[in-house]
C-alpha cells in the first residue's frame, strides 16, 4: 500500500479502476524540498493555503508577497513572510498549492504549520509537482496594494446576486480539504461555466480526469469539509466559502456537489493584478 494516500483517496482509486497508475504517480510525493521546488518557491507572488479555524471550519486562503516571500529555509522547512490565516491554531496542519499562471506551472507543499519572527513556517511531511492541465495562462501586469475601506469586508451564509455572477463565470478556483492525516489544497480549472451555482447555497462542479492521486476526493470522504477560493485576478477581490462537500459518481462522471455554510468577501484581497486568461487546451467545453 502506498503510504502517500489516506484511506479515503485509496478507496476513490479503487472505486475508479486506478490503483495501479496512482502508486507509481505517488512516488513523487516526497518529504524533502528539492532544489527545483525551492527555486520556484522563491519566484512565486502568491502561495494559497489550506487549513481549519478554531471552530473547525475549513478555508482556502490567499497570501501575497514580494519573490522570496516564501522560501525554503532547509530541507523540510519553508518560511512564509505573512501571517497565519485569521483564526488558525498554532500547529495546524495546513495544505498549500505554489501556483503560477506564467508558466502554467504547480506545486503542493503540506505540513505543519507554527508562527514565527517571519510569520510562520511550515515543516514539509508532503511536497510534490502537478501536470499543467485545466491551468489557465496569464500574464502579471503589477501590483496594487488593496486599499478596502473600513466595513468593505463582507460576511455571509450564501452567495449575493453579484458572487453568484462571478462564480459561474470564474475559469479557476482553489479547494483545501482535510482528513485525519491533514490538510491538501489544490486547484481547479476549465472555461467559464464549468461551476455550477445550482442556488445561492449550493455549488456543483465536474470532476476532470487528473493525476488519479484523488487527494481532494478521498479527503471529502473521509470528512467531507472544504474551504473554497474565487480570485477576481483583474480586481484581486477575494471570495472564499466554507461549507461540506460531496461526490456523486453517475454515468456521466463524478460531480462534486458543495453546500456553503459561510461566506467572505475582500475587496482588493489581493494586491496583484493579472491580465485575460488564456484557456487551457486540455479544458473540456462547458454547456
Amino acid at each position: 500500500m502506498n503510504t502517500a494516500y489516506n484511506p479515503g483517496s485509496l478507496a476513490v482509486q479503487e472505486h475508479e479502476g486506478v490503483r495501479e497508475l496512482a502508486d507509481h504517480v505517488g512516488r513523487s510525493i516526497t518529504p524533502g524540498i528539492r532544489p527545483v521546488a525551492a527555486a520556484f518557491l522563491d519566484a512565486q507572488p502568491m502561495l494559497v493555503i489550506g487549513a481549519a479555524d478554531r471552530a473547525g471550519r475549513v478555508w482556502s486562503s490567499l497570501l501575497t508577497g514580494p519573490p522570496g516571500f516564501v522560501r525554503a529555509t532547509g530541507p523540510h522547512t519553508v518560511s512564509v513572510a505573512a501571517a497565519l490565516p485569521e483564526g488558525t491554531p498554532d500547529g495546524s496542519p495546513v495544505g498549500t498549492i505554489a501556483l503560477d499562471p506564467r508558466t502554467r506551472r504547480r506545486m503542493r507543499l503540506n505540513g505543519i504549520a507554527r508562527p514565527s519572527a517571519r510569520g510562520f513556517t511550515i515543516e514539509a511531511d508532503q511536497v510534490f509537482s502537478n501536470c499543467p492541465k485545466y491551468l489557465q495562462k496569464r500574464e502579471l501586469y503589477g501590483s496594487e496594494p488593496g486599499r478596502p475601506e473600513t466595513g468593505a469586508v463582507r460576511h455571509g451564509e450564501a452567495l449575493t446576486p453579484d458572487q453568484v455572477r462571478r462564480v459561474r463565470a470564474a475559469d479557476t478556483f482553489f479547494v483545501a480539504t482535510t482528513a485525519p492525516d491533514g490538510v491538501d489544497a489544490s486547484h481547479r480549472g476549465g472555461n467559464p461555466g464549468f461551476v455550477r451555482a445550482d442556488t445561492p447555497r449550493d455549488l456543483s462542479w465536474r470532476d476532470y480526469p487528473g493525476n488519479a492521486m484523488f487527494l481532494t476526493l478521498g479527503n471529502l470522504a473521509e470528512d467531507g469539509r472544504a474551504g473554497l477560493l474565487f480570485l477576481d485576478w483583474e480586481t484581486g477581490t477575494t471570495l472564499q466559502l466554507s461549507g461540506r462537500a460531496r461526490t456523486e459518481y453517475g454515468p456521466e462522471g463524478r460531480v462534486v456537489r458543495f453546500r456553503i455554510d459561510h461566506t467572505v468577501e475582500t475587496p482588493g484581497g489581493s494586491p496583484l493584478r493579472w491580465s485575460p486568461p488564456e484557456y487551457s487546451p486540455a479544458n473540456p467545453p462547458t454547456p
